[in-house]
C-alpha cells in the first residue's frame, strides 16, 4: 500500500483529496502547513506528496527540499490555484516531479504520479501568450525572485503595493481558442 503526503491550507480540499486517496487504497496523511508536513513525513515517511504552491503566509516551493531530504525517492506534485511558469519552474529545478494547477482532480493528479518521465510528444501551443498572461507571469517571475515578498516585489515592478495585491487576487484570462 502506497503511502501519500497530502498539504494544502483549505481544509475542505484536504478532507476531500484525503477521502479519494483512502478509497483507493493509499495511506494519507494530511497538513495544512508546512511545519505539521515535515512532522508527518518524519512520523511516516511517504511515497508521494501533494503541496499546495500557497500554504497560508508560506510557499510549498520552501517544503520541497525538505521533504525530498526525508524522502529522496517521494514523488512530489505541486498544486496550485496561482499557476505560473516561473513557479512551475521552481517548482520541477527544486525536485517535484509535477505540477498541476487547480482544479484538478484525483485522477489527474494520480495521472501524474504514475508519470515521472517527461513527454517528448507533448502538444505545442500555437497561440501566443495573451497580454495579461504575459503580465501576470512577469509579476510571478518578479514574484519568486523576491522570495513571495509583495512589498518588494511591487518595489521592484515600479508599482503600488495594493495595486499589486488586486492584480494578485484576478487571475489572467487564458489564451483565447484558435479559430482559424
Amino acid at each position: 500500500m502506497q503511502h501519500i503526503l497530502l498539504v494544502d491550507d483549505d481544509p475542505a480540499l484536504l478532507a476531500v483529496l484525503q477521502r479519494a486517496f483512502l478509497r483507493r487504497g493509499w495511506q494519507v496523511s494530511t497538513a495544512v502547513d508546512a511545519a505539521s508536513a515535515l512532522g508527518a513525513a518524519r512520523v511516516a515517511v511517504p511515497d508521494c506528496a501533494v503541496v499546495d504552491l500557497k500554504l497560508g503566509n508560506d510557499s510549498g516551493l520552501r517544503l520541497i527540499p525538505s521533504l525530498i531530504d526525508i524522502a529522496p525517492d517521494c514523488g512530489i506534485v505541486m498544486l496550485t490555484g496561482y499557476a505560473s511558469i516561473a513557479t512551475a519552474i521552481e517548482a520541477i529545478k527544486l525536485g517535484a516531479v509535477h505540477y498541476l494547477a487547480k482544479p484538478t482532480s484525483v485522477d489527474e493528479i494520480l495521472a501524474a504520479l504514475e508519470k515521472l518521465a517527461g513527454d517528448a510528444e507533448a502538444e505545442v501551443d500555437a497561440q501566443p501568450l495573451t497580454v495579461d498572461r504575459l503580465e501576470w507571469e512577469h509579476i510571478q517571475k518578479v514574484l519568486v525572485e523576491h522570495e513571495g515578498n509583495i512589498s518588494a516585489t511591487a518595489r521592484a515592478l515600479n508599482m503600488h503595493r495594493r495595486t499589486l495585491q488586486r492584480k494578485l487576487v484576478k487571475r489572467p484570462s487564458p489564451n483565447p481558442p484558435d479559430r482559424s
